[in-house]
């Protein structure tokens, strides 16, 4: 058996009194050492290496990441929002011999039988069906991360366990004048920069670590938010540290605007997933909230860059952590260091930096500045990458739609600039059409918002180019007044993808 959470997360060997703190009280190192334990025994007596998860923040979560890692095994984290098609997908190109739920989950979609439990975790564990040998893994991996979804099917990205604990020690580091002693998870556990900096690095840094379910934040699947609940979740659990996409960082700015207090616990709050306009940072620097914004990528285990505290720079993403290092090739930001072991079908990624297709540049104090991205890949505001050329697929292989433009950048959700096939189909049908192609997707991917093209796209009129291709920024811009405009409308359709 692994000595390796030994070795690097001693404080599991400690003597703190609430090292996890949930809705159903705390759980002390003694009582996590032997939970994990058992867990680590268990799934060797089953014969588990690669074992799959789909399960609610929690302590659970943490006893299984920590008996995989203990037993040198292979965590492979499903998010919950995946739809069954993307968990279908992740387990098949995982290689995932098992998949853990909770005990009152139906069977995952993949899943063949229910063989076993966990009972003191509400764990049961489900054998994956197969039908062809598991695919061979880069030597060394530990852990098989999905994307969110950058094309139809989430990508595997293979990291090792040492650069997981590179990455924490380093963000440990970046937190230390303030040291943080209760960490907040509120973003999912299955997301690597929760999984590296709210559960290793707290563990690292000896910090109790409150992990309420994702309902107590108040998330309603991926892109849905119950702001009461959220304020609730702070002030019941008193953090000194939290790490939010832009959305949240939004939810509580516009909450304290309107005079919500927010618990003064609050010491070190890391936004990053996604870009942070100006104006939503200085309206929370106005508020004296104590923000950070960060930059990284699951190619190099997380966390790049940070600003923290005596070193922040407006309009940064702070400087670069101790285990990268990151130079300026042509305008994009490129990443030498701690890097992923490779992609799932790939052995190994190519030799030399990390190419991130964003672009920016590093001032002569070293702080990056993020001013693009190379591709056409957006961010939502919940720190969901959408590819839209999937989504645009999915909309022009309905009857009534000719041609389509998604965007969604920084949102907390997604418009369509939408070429109707035919004169005679009317909003409405526009409308139930959406609905119809939202039905099949996971919801951070949904169209919310729809803007009706005056006239088709053409190549005369600039919109096309000479190959047919849309020419993104000139659509945008054409139809940005549009777009605004329905920004600053409710959405036209629920997170269901059901007409609101």
């Amino acid at each position: 058996m692994s000595t390796y959470v030994d070795a690097r997360l001693g404080t599991l060997m400690g003597h703190h009194p609430a090292r996890l703190i949930t809705a159903d009280g705390t759980v002390d190192d003694q009582a996590l050492a032997a939970r994990v334990e058992q867990a680590a025994e268990w799934l060797l007596r089953a014969g588990f290496h690669r074992v799959a998860s789909r399960l609610d923040n929690g302590a659970a979560w943490c006893v299984l990441d920590l008996a995989v890692r203990r037993i040198g095994g292979v965590h492979v984290p499903l998010p919950t929002f995946f739809s069954d098609v993307q968990v279908r997908h992740a387990l098949a190109t995982s290689g995932a011999e098992c998949v853990m739920t909770a005990t009152q989950a139906d069977i995952p979609s993949g899943a063949e039988a229910r063989v076993g439990f966990l009972d003191e975790d509400n764990l049961a564990c489900w054998r994956v069906a197969r039908t062809s040998p598991p695919p061979a893994l880069p030597p060394g991996t530990a852990c098989i991360t999905y994307t969110s979804g950058t094309t139809g099917q989430p990508k595997g990205v293979c990291l090792d366990a040492a650069t997981l604990m590179e990455v924490a020690g380093s963000l440990v580091e970046a937190s230390s004048t303030i040291a943080p002693r209760r960490h907040l998870c509120l973003m999912p556990l299955s997301t690597l920069l929760e999984n590296v900096a709210g559960l290793y690095a707290a563990l690292l840094a000896d910090a109790a670590i409150a992990v309420p379910s994702l309902s107590e934040i108040g998330y309603t699947g991926a892109s849905g938010l119950h702001v009461p609940r959220l304020l609730q979740c702070l002030h019941r659990y008193q953090p000194e540290s939290v790490i939010l996409v832009p959305q949240l960082l939004l939810a509580l700015v516009m909450a304290a605007e309107q005079g919500a207090p927010l618990p003064a616990s609050l010491r070190y709050i890391a936004v990053g997933g996604g870009r942070v306009g100006p104006s939503l940072m200085a309206r929370a620097q106005a508020l004296g909230l104590p923000v950070f914004e960060g930059y990284g990528l699951t190619e190099c285990g997380s966390v790049v860059a940070l600003n923290r505290p005596g070193a922040t720079r407006a309009g940064s993403v702070g400087q670069v952590l101790p285990h990268a290092r990151v130079l300026i090739v042509d305008g994009e930001i490129c990443v030498h260091g701690v890097k992923a072991l490779g992609y799932l079908g790939d052995a190994v990624l190519p030799e030399g930096p990390v190419r991130t297709g964003d672009l920016g540049h590093l001032d002569a104090d070293g702080f990056l500045y993020i001013t693009g991205r190379r591709k056409n890949v957006f961010i939502t505001a919940f720190g969901r990458n959408v590819s839209p050329e999937w989504v645009e697929s999915e909309l022009l292989a309905h009857s009534a739609i000719a041609q389509a433009i998604v965007w969604g950048e920084g949102r907390a959700d997604n418009v369509a600039v939408l070429v109707p096939r035919r004169p005679d189909v009317d909003d409405e049908a526009l409308a139930h059409a959406i609905a119809e192609v939202n039905a099949g997707l996971p919801d951070y991917a949904r169209i919310s918002r729809m803007v009706r093209a005056a006239t088709a796209f053409t190549t005369a009129d600039g919109l096309l180019t000479a190959n047919g291709r849309p020419r993104r920024d000139a659509i945008l811009a054409r139809y940005a007044a549009g777009i605004d405009a329905c920004y600053e409308q409710p959405p036209l359709f629920s997170l269901s993808g059901v007409t609101a």
